[in-house]
């Protein structure tokens, strides 16, 4: 059974815990510069996922845009949680926390290999595919 926390605390070990993920798979596997991963901590919501033995098994957080849209963002699994429908879990509480504060369009950038996964959720591509830290994207949308 999983485990599903939000924090906003920068202190906590909910925190701790999704950067830990975040720059193991975006700096170390993806080579995202930290610079760039590790940006406007401090205004979004940071959700983690954890197994029955309180490991960290995936994490997304959630940066406010506007009164009633929220973009996810950093959305990792651990290299040996994945398979296993971590993301799909982690999206719904992401969607979940996001009403909870009254938000109801999402937005995020999926990288390119992830698309079919997103759009399994129900999130529709819009405007132009474009790079960032060197990695294809498209920016898609959801009404929660």
């Amino acid at each position: 059974m999983a485990n599903l926390i939000h924090t906003q605390d920068l202190t906590s070990k909910v925190y701790e815990d999704a950067k830990r993920i975040r720059l193991d798979v975006f700096v170390i596997e993806q080579h995202v510069p930290e610079s760039i991963e590790i940006a406007d901590e401090d205004q979004a919501i940071h959700c983690v996922l954890y197994d029955d033995n309180q490991q960290a098994l995936g994490t997304v957080r959630l940066l406010p845009i506007d009164e009633t849209t929220m973009k996810i963002q950093r959305m990792a699994v651990a290299k040996d949680a994945r398979g296993k429908g971590i993301g799909i879990q982690l999206m719904n509480y992401a969607e979940q926390v996001a009403t909870k504060y009254q938000a109801n369009t999402l937005i995020l950038g999926a990288q390119q290999h992830a698309l079919g996964f997103y759009h399994s959720l129900g999130y529709e591509p819009f405007g132009n595919p474009y790079i960032e830290a060197n990695i294809q994207h498209q920016n898609m949308k959801k009404t929660v």
